[in-house]
């Protein structure tokens, strides 16, 4: 092979079965992802109104096992993951020494000593090289988990009605933030209440060889009510919506979390140093005394779309830039998140716009999220 051959994406278990239904497929963090199966629209207002199904067998799972398994986690991770409880999750982050963020994660803890991390795609494997760096000392194993798990998600009102036709499992007393394991439609599952859209909904953890089992039966089991296959691009605006921040977007190296406004993950009052700690303080108080620009909310008051690193500007001036921006389907307007100067972050700040090719397209500041759920 020549040095200049890219090297071949990685499919995942429903690969034939997303060109089977027609997917637009795209590469994503190496993996060859469905982008939609037919309107963007479409799929983003069956997430809101009834029910989406993805495939994000892509995300990357890493198991930690061991008497010091959760010693471990609270040394490599900012959240305090020795108080989690058994069968529940945690959203957290793993930093650099230096504060700066290297991904945003969530934890489930799976039995007495096990536990697993579920990371993006695009950081799975520099988690874990550090979550194995970091393990040096600990009586605990880290273990890469990702060919070992397909994950399909089904998001939306009418998830918790689809799911309960195929399971026995307790959907009822599953809270926000929890797993357990169980069958669904006959294939052994990890089923966890978390999601990434804004909507109840529920990820399911399965081996590669029953995803497509278990795919076919969600499409049947929500036939009925509505639900359709959701790809990648309608993901992105429901988390938009949802004001949920994307690594590579709201989140990278060169923030912490007390920059981008996530400083409640970090918990210094836990047992223990971990890694970053004193440069975390360090931006705690920094973050106190003079806040760094702040992650708001933008509605436009026209047509344009603003996309990331478009500039937002008020009076002549720069003063903060787009990070994620899209057209709403649920409120029929562009919107944005970006960072701005303290001084333009609060709600209903007069005069903001955002540069969109020379043109200063005005917009209105709001509080995030943009949309929320009625429970």
């Amino acid at each position: 092979m020549s040095s200049t051959a890219t090297p071949e994406k990685r499919r995942t278990a429903l690969d034939a079965l997303h060109r089977s239904l027609g997917a637009t497929m795209t590469d994503f963090a190496g993996w060859d992802m469905p982008l939609r199966y037919g309107s963007e629209r479409d799929e983003h207002l069956a997430v809101r109104t009834k029910a989406g199904l993805f495939d994000l067998s892509h995300m990357g799972e890493i198991t930690v096992t061991g008497p010091q398994a959760a010693q471990l986690l609270n040394h490599a991770l900012v959240g305090n993951i020795a108080s989690v409880g058994l069968g529940r999750a945690r959203y957290t982050m793993i930093c650099r020494a230096d504060g700066g963020i290297l991904d945003d994660l969530i934890v489930y803890r799976l039995a007495e000593t096990e536990y697993m991390v579920v990371a993006n795609a695009s950081n799975a494997q520099v988690v874990l090289d550090a979550l194995t760096e970091r393990s040096d000392g600990f009586d605990a194993v880290v273990r890469d988990d990702r060919d070992a798990y397909a994950l399909l998600a089904v998001q939306g009102p009418e998830s918790p009605g689809i799911l309960k036709s195929l399971t026995d499992a307790d959907l009822d007393g599953l809270k926000y933030y929890a797993g357990l394991p169980g069958t669904v439609a006959g294939v052994p599952a990890l089923i966890a209440r978390t999601g990434y859209t804004g909507e109840d909904g529920f990820e399911l953890f399965v081996s590669p060889a029953d995803a497509e089992k278990l795919w076919l039966a969600l499409t049947e089991a929500g036939a009925q009510v509505g639900l359709i296959p959701c790809g990648l691009s309608c993901r992105d605006t429901l988390r938009l919506e949802a004001g949920m921040p994307l690594y590579g977007h709201e989140l990278s190296t060169s923030l912490t979390p007390f920059d981008a406004g996530l400083g409640r993950v970090v918990k210094f009052e836990k047992d223990g140093d971990f890694v970053g700690r004193g440069a975390l303080e360090a931006a705690a108080e920094r973050a106190a005394s003079q806040p760094p620009r702040v992650l708001v909310g933008l509605v436009a008051e026209g047509r344009r779309v603003p996309r990331a690193g478009y500039p937002v500007v008020a009076d002549g001036q720069v003063i903060g830039e787009v990070t994620s921006g899209a057209p709403s389907p649920t409120l029929g307007k562009p919107i944005a998140m970006a960072y701005v100067d303290a001084a333009h972050a609060a709600p209903g700040t007069a005069g903001v716009g955002v540069d969109i090719r020379g043109s200063h397209e005005p917009y209105e500041v709001v509080a995030l999220p943009f949309y929320k759920r009625e429970k």
